[in-house]
């Protein structure tokens, strides 16, 4: 059987199809700058989308389950393999799946000139074959401990599943049950991940800087009491989002986790970039969690546009900025450090988040607030691909993209 160095050595085509971060995470990239000029282009009235969407739900689609599952691709096609032992996925069978994501985002787009049962299945060809590949290793593989990230996953293909029959029923598909059950997966998919790689991280680097401050490990007791209630609390919302139960579950899990990132010695990081990032994207977790429970207690406080752009600009664009950065620099060989050029991706994405809640909280500020906002969106994106797309294009020696035993490296 041949090791994984073996298997990309044998691969002949475009280096971009040597492992599944390299198209996925520069794909989701170039989508998220592309569909935010789109936008743009929208709110400004110069340009009509083709799509049987309504616009807002255009957005809300093109990000939750047309970014988010490129990153996850990318993530899984990585980790998977050096969860399970088994060889990646690489070379055709790649470039079928990512093909296939493409198609999505056509399909979606231009979904006036299809029949939604055409777009929905074209849409939700990559995210199911995505789902089946990382059952059939998790099985062979045995590795049951992460059977949950699949069904996460699954969770996520629901979402869009929902989403697009009440696109077709004429619903305002951005705040209905599809939307909650997506991003209440990709919100499941940072606690749960970002709960084990967070505190990880974060050990490595203060160890490496011999601090007498370390994080407490990961998956305590209290974390897992953490989970749960965030769980409990994004099915409740899902099921009566503006109820008092959402409201006191929201908030509670809001706590909880707040609790949980204070114990990962964040304060701790301040000189590392690349940690310190994955402690404020994880922040944004709790910050939405009880910023929506004031919303739901306080209808007039503030718009639902700044509370549900926390979660999905903040925790999950934040999140996945920081967690591609790094991968993309680990898996290349480079050196794990911030350059100013990562800095400056993510202070952008930071600016985004900070002038789209604003546009809600200020009507007077609003157009322009939302017009910065989609700029630093932009930049931060647009950046990303200027930094690492040559690295995720460059073909690498094996050795810089596998360890001594043929086994992909850490994510």
């Amino acid at each position: 059987m041949a090791t994984t160095a073996e298997q990309m050595r044998a691969w002949r085509g475009p280096a971009i199809f040597s492992f599944g971060f390299r198209p996925f995470f520069l794909g989701a990239v170039v989508w998220a700058v592309l569909a935010m000029g789109l936008w743009i282009a929208v709110l400004a009235g110069q340009f009509s989308l083709p799509t049987s969407f309504d616009p807002v739900s255009w957005h809300a689609h093109a990000f939750l389950f047309g970014y988010l599952p490129a990153v996850v691709a990318g993530f899984l096609l990585t980790a998977v393999p050096n969860w399970t032992g088994r060889l990646p996925i690489v070379g055709w069978p790649l470039a079928a799946l990512f093909a296939l994501w493409v198609a999505g985002r056509v399909a979606v787009t231009l979904s006036a000139l299809m029949p939604p049962i055409v777009v929905a299945l074209v849409d939700l060809a990559m995210p199911v074959a995505l789902a089946a590949m990382i059952a059939r290793e998790i099985v062979a593989g045995k590795n049951w401990r992460n059977l949950i990230v699949l069904a996460m996953l699954v969770a996520l293909i629901l979402g869009n599943l929902v989403f697009h029959i009440e696109a077709a029923r004429g619903d305002f598909a951005a705040q209905g049950y599809g939307l909650r059950i997506g991003l209440g997966a990709g919100l499941m998919m940072i606690a749960v991940i970002g709960g084990r790689v967070v505190p990880s991280f974060t050990r490595n680097c203060l160890v490496k800087r011999q601090s007498g401050v370390l994080p407490v490990p990961p998956m305590q007791r209290f974390d897992k009491l953490a989970l749960r209630a965030l769980l409990a609390a994004l099915l409740v919302w899902l099921a009566q989002p503006v109820s008092v139960f959402a409201a006191v579950f929201l908030a509670l899990a809001g706590s909880l986790h707040l609790m949980r990132l204070s114990r990962w010695a964040g304060l701790h990081t301040l000189r590392d970039p690349l940690v310190l990032v994955l402690h404020l994207a994880y922040g944004f977790v709790p910050l939405g969690a009880l910023a929506l429970a004031a919303k739901i207690a306080l209808p007039a406080a503030a718009g639902f546009g700044a509370v549900q752009h926390l979660w999905m600009a903040g925790a999950i664009g934040l999140m996945t900025i920081a967690v591609m950065t790094r991968a993309s620099l680990g898996h290349t060989g480079q050196a794990l450090r911030a350059g100013p050029g990562t800095v400056a991706i993510y202070l952008a994405l930071f600016l985004a988040v900070a002038l789209r809640v604003l546009a809600s909280l200020t009507p007077a500020f609003a157009m322009t607030a939302y017009a910065l906002a989609g700029l630093f969106w932009i930049v931060g994106f647009g950046g990303f691909a200027l930094v690492y797309g040559p690295l995720l294009l460059r073909a690498r020696p094996a050795k810089s993209l596998v360890g001594e035993n043929g086994r992909p490296g850490r994510t």
